[in-house]
């Protein structure tokens, strides 16, 4: 017989979780703005790369935390 795998469920993301993340990318793409020296017309820019940068920073985080 074979044994059954149980599967965690996906984690859902609560709306106070995406509240946060979205502070913190908004707070680095700000970063990045004054870095470049507030020089405007990259604000798209500068949010995916905080976006990037902060979603890549939270899984390196979750697989250190899961090894």
């Amino acid at each position: 017989m074979e044994k059954e795998v149980l599967k965690k469920p996906p984690t859902k993301v609560t709306t106070d979780s995406k509240r946060f993340l979205e502070e913190d990318i908004r707070s680095r793409a700000y970063a990045l703005y004054e870095e470049r020296g507030r020089e405007d017309g990259h604000d798209i820019e500068d949010w995916l790369r905080a976006e990037t940068e902060l979603i890549e920073a939270s899984a390196k985080a979750a697989a250190k935390a899961a090894a």
